[in-house]
């Protein structure tokens, strides 16, 4: 086994051992997004989920980026052409985030100091829910094996992220079966 791939090991089994030893989405996604960054050797890494209208992709989590970065705003996913390519089910590698006409914010990645950026899609059950994204600070060919990674690595958010959700519903559900059983027996 190579060096790479045991550090790959290594992330995947911190990144399972994350999923399954929280409840707290926020939580969870940052340290998935830390782990990436690190293992791959990035800027930064972050994670973005379309909004229920399915018009924009909001913060998920992330790391290495500034707080101004950040604050840009939400991506537009009819001005992003990146994103509509992702949101399709195409992984997207972008050599120059300041050249490129398909990314949405290009001004801003050149002031954060990125360079390229790798872009996989976040699904699960056949649905697209968000992209996630690993950011460079110099120009960067990204060899199967980082694409391989980083889609396994957006897999196994999207699962956390579906569990979180499916947990959210029962939870909402148990507490209004509490209420309703409450109320009942009051009157």
């Amino acid at each position: 086994m190579s060096n790479r791939e045991k550090d790959y090991y290594h992330a995947l089994y911190d990144i399972a051992h994350t999923i399954n030893s929280s409840l707290d989405l926020p939580e969870v996604l940052q340290r998935v997004a830390k782990i990436t960054a690190e293992h791959m050797h990035a800027k930064a890494c972050s994670i973005r989920l379309l909004s229920r209208d399915r018009k924009r992709l909001v913060f998920g989590a992330a790391y290495g980026l500034s707080e101004q970065y950040l604050r840009k705003g939400d991506v537009e996913v009819d001005k992003s052409g990146v994103d509509r390519q992702v949101l399709r089910g195409n992984t997207v590698i972008i050599p120059d985030a300041t050249e490129d006409e398909r990314f949405q914010y290009p001004e801003w990645a050149k002031l954060e100091g990125i360079r390229s950026v790798l872009v996989v899609p976040l699904a699960t059950r056949g649905q697209i829910i968000g992209v996630m994204r690993v950011y460079t600070a110099e120009r960067r060919e990204f060899s199967d094996e980082e694409i391989e990674f980083l889609s396994l690595i957006a897999d196994l958010a999207a699962l956390a992220i579906d569990n979180a959700r499916l947990y959210q519903v029962l939870k909402g559900d148990y507490e209004m079966l509490l209420s309703y059983q409450e109320r009942l027996f009051d009157d």
